[in-house]
């Protein structure tokens, strides 16, 4: 079978790809299709609208093309077939494309029609330089196998087969790229956007989390290389798994400056997400859940597995940093205590389990709205923190870790991407322990029953406790343990005094407020930006206070009558321990 040819060119000022795909030799009636939604992100984008000004023909001469559906169609005639066609691209995310005078990446998801039956053959892409004039010092970064490519990387790649082809995103810039091994595999920090960071440290850094997972499972796979393309912006936060690479965005002072110590917070979350999607590099990329590796991407496809997928790497993201050498004890506590502490504050761990949550995704997680917390559990935090108490009863109750149930699962499945079946991780950790914990995951994943951390945690030596807040900012661990005065059970946006979220059975419940309102004064005073906590301050406990506010375009007025903060943010320290307590913890945190 003859390779798809597509070549694509750039119109930066316009933000469009312009894509031609070339089929030799194509049956009669060939359909082409456009994915709906891109693996590792759990919801239908339907790319195809972004797609303009589609022509084709069939052996040179203009050919009809007869819609199918919004992502799919075909073209009459068989022979040598061209398609024409550009993609809008202005979507600054990791998921779909982007191009401008500054920076250029996409997926391919976003750019490749897949012409059906030709889903295993091999595909050859060739992108053009954009014009040097608009787009000074510009190069190419990409997993692709490499065929014929220029200095800066423009030229000819090399796919196996379709996914292989949307699975290496492409990154264009005059971006900054940071080299360092691991392992002997060849690693790249590829950093598009203006910043100035300590290039010898980061190379470091990224260097001991990524050792310290391939130890962890075996220095397999062997790679050609990985990429960590990275678009540096103000505030952005986010990743995207890939088979030899992943895209981020991160914010500009989230980097360290030369001479800068210490680990601040901004760099700690970057390191975190640096270490959670090198983790998909196994857990997702390889360890793939049944149910998608058979989705054909153009609907969605369900699973109650994704705590396993995205919980458990986010239990490992934090945990390898602790492993590379990156925090101490007391500081990955910390990190615990803020995820058990954004659980304990969500109403909705107490209405949706957890596998439901991850059944859900497609309609839930990605499209939140006012009512979000109250509905709803987030897979990653609470899947994070189930994977926590797995591991720890498997260290308590038998000589088997979840680093033991990982590494099965790479052996078992991953290694030879053989996709792994419902209830995998649940039916393998039995196995290897030799415990019977399905009334264990009956109740993290089946039920909205509280996970059992604090009672897991002291049979290591860590103490658990609950306390209120000390303000809006306090998002848990140790720290500043004074309480805030008053509580009112709102969130406000971070833009202006417009409210986010109401949470269930709180005093702005009760005082029928609700998401989207905008705040205009309390008890009399004027509530502007970053002026709430303030006002509150000045109230007192249990006495009404009257609230004037914006719900569309009506001015409306309220009671509301704030209490004392509940007891909702977790500390989790090192306690004294007995020689039993103290092993197990020396195992776990080192």
């Amino acid at each position: 079978m003859s390779p798809v040819r597509y070549t694509v060119s750039l119109d930066p000022l316009a933000h469009l790809f312009l894509v031609r795909c070339e089929l030799a030799d194509a049956a009669e009636g060939q359909v082409f299709s456009l994915p709906s939604w891109l693996r590792g992100s759990y919801l239908v984008r339907d790319f195809a609208k972004h797609v303009l000004r589609l022509r084709a023909t069939v052996n040179g001469a203009a050919a009809a093309i007869e819609r199918i559906d919004k992502r799919s169609f075909r073209l009459a005639g068989r022979g040598a077939m061209t398609l024409d066609y550009q993609v809008h691209a202005y979507d600054s995310s990791v998921r779909k494309a982007w191009l401008d005078l500054r920076r250029g990446f996409f997926n391919g998801s976003s750019l490749f029609y897949c012409p059906r039956g030709f889903e295993q053959a091999a595909f050859e892409l060739t992108i053009a330089a954009p014009d040097a004039g608009l787009c000074p010092g510009w190069k190419l970064a990409t997993a692709m196998s490499e065929v014929a490519i220029d200095a800066a990387g423009f030229g000819t790649y090399l796919a196996a087969d379709y996914e292989e082809l949307i699975d290496h995103p492409v990154e264009m810039a005059d971006f900054q790229r940071i080299e360092f091994d691991v392992d002997g595999v060849p690693h790249s920090l590829v950093l598009s956007g203006r910043c100035e960071p300590d290039t010898v440290r980061l190379a470091a850094d990224l260097r001991r989390i990524c050792h310290v997972q391939r130890e962890l499972f075996g220095q397999q796979p062997k790679l050609h290389q990985y990429l960590f393309l990275t678009q540096v912006t103000a505030n952005g936060y986010g990743g995207l798994e890939h088979r030899a690479s992943t895209a981020l965005v991160c914010a500009r002072d989230a980097l360290p400056r030369p001479g800068q110590n210490g680990l601040r917070k901004g760099y700690r979350g970057f390191l975190g997400l640096v270490s959670h999607e090198y983790f998909h590099l196994w857990n997702v990329k390889r360890i793939t859940p049944l149910r998608f590796a058979e989705s054909r991407l153009a609907a969605e496809a369900y699973s109650q597995d994704l705590w396993v997928y995205e919980g458990a790497t986010s239990y490992y993201d934090d945990y390898m940093l602790l492993r590379a050498g990156l925090l101490d004890a007391p500081a990955y506590l910390d990190l615990l205590a803020e995820a058990a502490t954004r659980l304990q504050r969500t109403p909705g761990r107490l209405v949706q389990s957890l596998a439901d949550s991850s059944f859900e995704a497609w309609i839930k997680y990605y499209q939140p709205d006012e009512n979000t917390p109250n509905a709803s559990v987030n897979y990653y935090v609470k899947g994070s923190l189930a994977a926590l108490c797995l591991d720890l009863t498997l260290r308590l109750k038998s000589s088997t870790t979840l680093d033991d149930v990982m590494r099965a699962l790479w052996t078992r499945y991953g290694r030879d991407d053989k996709p792994v079946p419902e209830g995998g991780l649940e039916r393998l950790a039995g196995e290897l322990s030799g415990l019977d914990l399905s009334r264990l995951f009956d109740s993290m994943l089946r039920s909205t029953a509280e996970l059992p951390l604090a009672e897991l945690l002291a049979e290591f030596g860590v103490k658990a406790t609950l306390r209120a807040a000390s303000g809006p900012g306090d998002e848990g661990g140790r720290g500043d343990a004074r309480p805030a005065a008053l509580w009112t059970g709102l969130q406000l946006r971070s833009a202006d005094s417009g409210i986010a979220h109401v949470f269930s059975d709180s005093p702005a419940e009760r005082a029928g407020l609700a998401g989207g309102d905008v705040l205009v004064a309390l008890d009399g005073l004027r509530v502007s930006n970053g002026s709430w906590s303030k006002l509150l301050d000045a109230l007192t406990p249990q006495r009404p206070a009257t609230v004037h506010f914006f719900r569309g375009d009506e001015l409306l007025q309220t009671q509301l009558i704030p209490v004392p903060p509940p007891a909702d943010t977790w500390v989790l320290t090192l306690a004294d321990a007995d020689g039993v307590k103290l092993e197990r913890r020396r195992k776990w945190l080192g």
